[in-house]
């Protein structure tokens, strides 16, 4: 039973259809913020917990620090605010007081709050306290938490004014130390997405112009949409010493000496919930990586007469207590009974809008032969996705079900990227021809539509009002560089620094 809207007629649309479909997320009576509901938080809390724990494999610890931020702390680092200042929001008054029947600021406060847009500039005033010898260092925390950007288009999941992330902030007493830093957790992104959500990205460096205002170096991934446009998925900071100097993050040596520490930043947002909706959601609703369902089974009792409901809900039940000694990814199988009254076939089709990895149907007559009718998500070869099997053989082989599932589906979304980065073009006049076609859904094996172009770049500052004037931007410089000669696909000029070019998100 397919969405009202496709893919292929109209993707933004069929984008809004699958979060409304799946009871992912809805918009908020507060202007430009979402509402992320249980299905929807189910994969956000997922995520969490899965890179806590790699979080946490690093030495780094989590802790907590103010939504509210004083103005003069962003004034210290110029580049920072002018990066933000467009997005923060600010606080100019303590309180409210009821003036003829209407509430209305009052007591202005002496200095504005900003509204955490990131935390660089607190976090290091509290690094500037905490650290005074090289005996401190490393230090590394992290922080769950949410974040204000006034952004002027949202879009749920993608652009909200308010939104859910983590962000990571360690200082050291080496830039190489730091430098380090940043790249290992830029590696923790990559296997998160890939590994987790069955993404795929690329890596590499942010040019000049697209760096997180205040960084010396910001790298990212970036992954590849149904429809070829690339969504940055998490950026890793290297901020050497800019943040250190502003705040007076200083230390004392092993010589004795003082001088400034080197920072890093790195985060990942609820954003990755809508890059997973756009890497695997299909015309049929959501599609979900079983390492982050809320439940990886569902069942759906089909009791058509009321006697033999007692009989149906203990053969499930005894089901569900098999199912929850596997141990698929290292922890016990999610498994959700869906008792609500409401009739099986819409409840199934509930389920396979929200995109469960399997759902079982169950009724009477598999009660008394002991079988499951079982309903993978993808079809896993299977013309219809759907089969009737033993009770024995389904409990012993769902964790491995589970996995292909996982792994079908990164290889899938791992096809579509790889045959979807074109290196063929090598003229600014193919370039803009390339580009001046519109981004449509990839089908399935397809190789013709407009998606990653990777070619030359001359670095040359009059690249940036070319690109925003055709509206593309450079994705990353990856870390594989060819170092062959070429030409600038922006300008003709001779170059030999590979990028990849890419509408986006």
């Amino acid at each position: 039973m397919a969405l009202k809207t496709s893919r292929k007629n109209n993707y933004p649309e069929w984008y809004q259809s699958v979060i409304a479909e799946a009871d992912m997320a809805e918009n908020s009576s507060s202007p430009g913020c979402m509402v992320i509901k249980p299905w929807g938080y189910g994969l956000w809390e997922r995520i969490r917990d899965v890179f806590d724990e790699m979080i946490r494999e690093t030495g780094c610890e989590n802790c907590y620090f103010p939504l509210f931020i004083p103005l003069s702390f962003f004034q210290k680092e110029a580049e920072h605010v002018d990066g933000f200042a467009k997005e923060m929001a600010v606080v100019t008054h303590s309180r409210l007081s009821m003036k003829d029947g209407k509430l209305t600021p009052d007591s202005k406060l002496e200095e504005p709050l900003i509204v955490r847009p990131t935390s660089e500039a607190i976090i290091a005033d509290s690094f500037a306290k905490w650290v005074k010898s090289y005996r401190d260092l490393p230090i590394m925390v992290n922080q769950w938490a949410n974040v204000v950007r006034w952004e002027m288009r949202p879009r749920l999941f993608l652009r909200t004014r308010e939104f859910l992330w983590q962000e990571g902030h360690t200082v050291h007493a080496s830039a190489k130390e730091a430098e380090e830093e940043t790249k290992r957790m830029l590696e923790a992104y990559r296997e998160l997405c890939e590994n987790t959500l069955a993404m795929p990205v690329l890596t590499g460096r942010k040019p000049e112009h697209e760096k997180f205002p205040g960084a010396v170096d910001t790298y990212c991934v970036e992954a590849m949409m149904q429809d070829g446009k690339a969504l940055q998925a998490g950026t890793s900071h290297f901020l050497g010493q800019n943040f250190a100097k502003s705040a007076n993050i200083a230390f004392i040596n092993k010589q004795n000496q003082s001088e400034y520490a080197y920072t890093t930043s790195w985060g990942v947002s609820t954003r990755l919930i809508g890059g997973v909706i756009m890497t695997h959601a299909d015309d049929e609703g959501m599609v979900v990586p079983p390492r982050i369902a809320p439940y990886q089974v569902v069942i759906v009792p089909v009791v058509k007469n009321p006697d033999d409901e007692e009989a149906i809900m203990a053969y499930i039940r005894d089901i569900r207590k098999e199912l929850s000694g596997k141990m698929p990814f290292g922890e016990k199988i999610r498994v959700k009974i869906d008792s609500r009254n409401r009739s099986s076939v819409d409840k199934f089709w509930e389920w396979t809008r929200k995109g469960a990895p399997i759902i079982l149907e169950i009724g009477k007559r598999d009660a008394d032969s002991n079988n499951i009718m079982v309903k993978t998500r993808i079809k896993l070869g299977q013309p219809e996705g759907k089969l009737i099997m033993p009770r024995g053989e389904f409990v012993g082989s769902v964790a491995l079900r589970l996995e292909n599932i996982q792994k079908e589906m990164f290889a899938k979304a791992k096809t579509r990227l790889d045959t979807n980065i074109r290196t063929d073009i090598t003229t600014p006049e193919d370039f803009a021809r390339y580009f001046g076609q519109s981004n449509t859904w990839i089908e399935e094996g397809s190789t013709g539509k407009v998606a990653f172009v990777r070619g030359k770049w001359c670095a040359d500052p009059q690249t940036e009002e070319i690109l925003k004037a055709m509206k593309i931007t450079i994705r990353c410089i990856p870390f594989d560089q060819s170092h062959t000669e070429g030409v600038c696909l922006l300008t003709g000029k001779p170059a030999t620094t590979d990028v990849i070019y890419a509408r986006s998100y």
